[in-house]
């Protein structure tokens, strides 16, 4: 998970929202990585899950990742958590509850919904402090931001 949040904090730091996501592989390898690159890509299926996901099946030959770890550091939302389950990864560990489009567990849960034919492992609330803490200080940032661009146009 501490990979995961350094790679948000990259993607923060160029303006996107500070979400990492990293696959390990069965053997314990890191093959593959994702951040959230909507702003940069003009994409709007560009979140960090998403990108990991498609790197890993690259890097394994093979959209199966029934043997792969994902961790991320803010529970995905409802595109993210249904990719995760086609992509049949083999456990999902995230960081912070996302109270807003949380579709793992907090607003809905598609894991275990009728929809899904495969079952998800899911360990949440992992490393919760830190994620949480970094989303809150960039969005709290960026709010001063505008604030500020405000108060010079005035």
């Amino acid at each position: 998970m501490s990979q995961a949040i350094a790679i948000a904090q990259l993607a923060g730091e160029v303006g996107e929202v500070p979400v990492g996501a990293v696959i390990i592989d069965r053997n314990g390898n890191l093959i593959a990585t994702g951040e959230n690159r909507r702003e940069r890509d003009k994409d709007p299926t560009a979140h960090a899950e998403i990108l990991a996901l498609r790197s890993a099946g690259q890097a394994l030959q093979n959209w199966h990742l029934n043997q792969c770890i994902l961790y991320v550091t803010l529970e995905p939302c409802p595109m993210c958590a249904g990719a995760i389950v086609q992509a049949r990864i083999g456990l999902l560990v995230y960081g912070a509850h996302d109270p807003k489009t949380g579709a793992v567990r907090t607003v809905v849960n598609i894991p275990d919904s009728a929809c899904s034919y495969h079952h998800l492992s899911v360990l949440g609330g992992i490393l919760e402090s830190s994620c949480r803490e970094q989303l809150q200080a960039w969005f709290a940032k960026r709010r001063q931001q505008r604030r500020d661009k405000t108060d010079l146009r005035s």
